[in-house]
């Protein structure tokens, strides 16, 4: 791999929440950042207000050591992934590399339901933040929080700042 940061992108084959992917992505690629796109399956996506991505590749594809940070998007669709084996292998195999792992929206529950948050600050969409308490994380309510290698957002309006908390992060 070359010196240039790549950042995977994890996304709902459907509902995905159109501004949380577009937002990031526009920071990580101003900041000169390789983008990846990973789903269920490699193929078109469709977000909540029809926004059009493609994913490069499966989910199970992912190999940690081939990316430096993994940004899990949410919306309705990634409530699919909460308990999917692969993006929970994929979050830990990251973290355990050192490597950036993030989470906006409803899809810090992927992060929660794969073991990451006991005991670590988190925010996620205020709906959800019964899910992130059950599993040992320490709710903050922020729009975005960092704690450590892990950074989470709590939504559409706090996409911005959750790129550019990610783009920080790998400077």
């Amino acid at each position: 791999m070359s010196g240039m940061k790549t950042v995977v992108m994890v996304i709902a084959q459907k509902e995905f929440r159109d501004e949380e992917y577009l937002r990031p992505r526009e920071a990580f690629e101003k900041a000169g950042f390789m983008v990846r796109v990973a789903s269920g399956t490699p193929g078109d996506c469709t977000g909540k207000f029809g926004l059009k991505a493609k994913a490069d590749m499966a989910v199970g594809a992912l190999k940690a050591r081939d990316f430096d940070a993994v940004a899990f998007i949410g919306g309705a669709g990634c409530k699919g992934f909460w308990d999917d084996a692969a993006c929970h292998a994929a979050a830990r195999d990251a973290l355990s590399l050192g490597r950036i792992v993030a989470a906006i929206c409803s899809a810090p529950v992927i992060l929660a339901h794969a073991g990451l948050l006991d005991g670590k600050r988190a925010t996620c969409f205020p709906g959800d933040a019964e899910e992130l308490r059950k599993c040992g994380a320490r709710y903050t309510g922020e729009a975005v929080t960092s704690d450590g290698l892990l950074i989470t957002g709590n939504g559409p309006d706090a996409a911005a700042a959750f790129g550019d908390t990610i783009v920080k992060a790998l400077a």
